[in-house]
């Protein structure tokens, strides 16, 4: 990958990161030609720190590492597209990205998504989300399957707060049921789209 580091002045390019899953714009850095070899050895997004004068992997102190999926150079090879999975928030503020306040953006089911991915590898004692995987395959799809059940029954009905309880219920159930296949809602998307185009 050609990155032209002599077009600027202080020898740093612009490095965009982006969520890997969720498309979000997550944050953007500063890098020189030492924090980009120190990135694609370590796999950690790493950048130069202008105010610090020194390279800074993100997350050094946090813990919020950006684990690297992809990289590339736009047009004019002076800036860097990062793709990376968050292991946690990635502003200081403690959102997840830094335009934004809030742990939710327009697209809340690739959100849950990732909520789900971070989630799968805490203790079972601590999460549910942990617990269902924790069970294996067998449970969570078996829990699909009741949780498709009890909607049918509520769609029978004329309660839309109850309904829309076990629609909730079903759809986060199927995200962990695709997630334990090591699917995503874009595995998903991608069949959709192959059907509608023929």
């Amino acid at each position: 990958m050609k990155i032209d580091f002599a077009k600027y002045s202080d020898g740093l390019v612009p490095a965009i990161v982006q969520d890997f899953t969720t498309h979000k714009v997550l944050m953007l850095g500063f890098m020189n030609e030492a924090a980009l070899q120190q990135t694609e050895q370590s796999g950690k997004v790493t950048f130069y720190s202008r105010t610090k004068k020194r390279l800074w992997t993100k997350g050094e102190e946090s813990g919020n590492f950006l684990e690297v999926k992809s990289m590339a150079a736009d047009c004019d090879h002076d800036t860097l597209l990062i793709k990376a999975h968050p292991l946690g928030p990635v502003c200081h503020t403690g959102a997840d990205t830094c335009w934004s306040e809030r742990n939710a953006d327009d697209n809340f089911l690739l959100y849950l998504e990732e909520i789900i991915r971070l989630r799968k590898q805490s203790s079972p004692e601590e999460s549910y989300v942990a617990k269902m995987f924790a069970k294996g395959i067998n449970k969570i799809a078996q829990k699909v399957g009741e949780e498709a059940v009890e909607l049918v029954i509520e769609a029978k009905d004329d309660n839309d707060e109850l309904f829309l309880n076990e629609a909730a219920d079903l759809l986060f159930h199927y995200l962990l049921l695709l997630n334990a296949k090591g699917h995503n809602l874009q595995s998903v998307m991608n069949v959709l789209q192959k059907r509608h185009h023929k």
